[in-house]
């Protein structure tokens, strides 16, 4: 080999050895950054840091013992949770003419929304009827559903004696109160719906 191959040959090595040298270097310095970050990455993933990322965002303030009075109390099946007051079919057959028999018909039969009265036979054809003599398990609980969603336009703005007022008249057509009785909590707990036995607790 020629003197210039020779010396080409050693610069060529010469190159790779320097390049070899860089690349072990650039290695070292990664592994070693590597090494400074895990401790805070450690620290960053501790139960302390965990606790404060969930902790949320911290809106809203704590309730008062007053403003927990405040609060809308559920009403269960058994009747718990009704409030005090009450009301007759007379009483609720006004109220009703006003706030009600737009939707759900003048008797409760039914018009753009759904009926309320109905046939109690119907609950085993095709077109099932919707009364809540069918439609309803609990007669207690229907107060709080009517307190909460009617009227549509102005939901949980009827009193209580208002809501057993209405009440006494959709179950007096219904056939489930007699007539003249005045409904409240203790009586309208101790209503038993026709189909109650046809409701189903569905396991999960």
């Amino acid at each position: 080999m020629s003197g210039l191959g020779k010396e080409m040959v050693s610069c060529s090595v010469a190159a790779e050895e320097r390049s070899g040298s860089r690349c072990l270097t650039t290695c070292l310095l990664l592994v070693s950054c590597c090494l400074m970050l895990t401790p805070a990455l450690v620290e960053d993933t501790s139960d302390t840091w965990i606790s404060d990322r969930w902790e949320g965002p911290a809106l809203g303030q704590p309730l008062s013992d007053a403003d927990k009075l405040d609060l809308p109390v559920h009403v269960f099946a058994d009747g718990s949770g009704l409030p005090a007051g009450a009301g007759t079919a007379t009483e609720g057959a006004i109220l009703y003419a006003r706030q009600c028999a737009a939707c759900h018909g003048s008797q409760g039969q039914g018009g753009k929304a759904v009926e309320l009265v109905g046939d109690r036979s119907l609950l085993v054809s095709e077109f099932p009827d919707r009364g809540i003599a069918t439609f309803w398990p609990n007669a207690a609980t229907l107060f709080e559903y009517v307190y909460r969603s009617m009227p549509p336009e102005q939901p949980a703005s009827l009193s209580a004696n208002e809501l057993y007022a209405i009440l006494a008249f959709v179950l007096e057509l219904n056939d489930l109160l007699a007539p003249g009785d005045s409904l409240d909590a203790a009586l309208l707990s101790t209503i038993e719906m026709p189909n109650r036995q046809g409701f189903r607790t569905i396991a999960r």
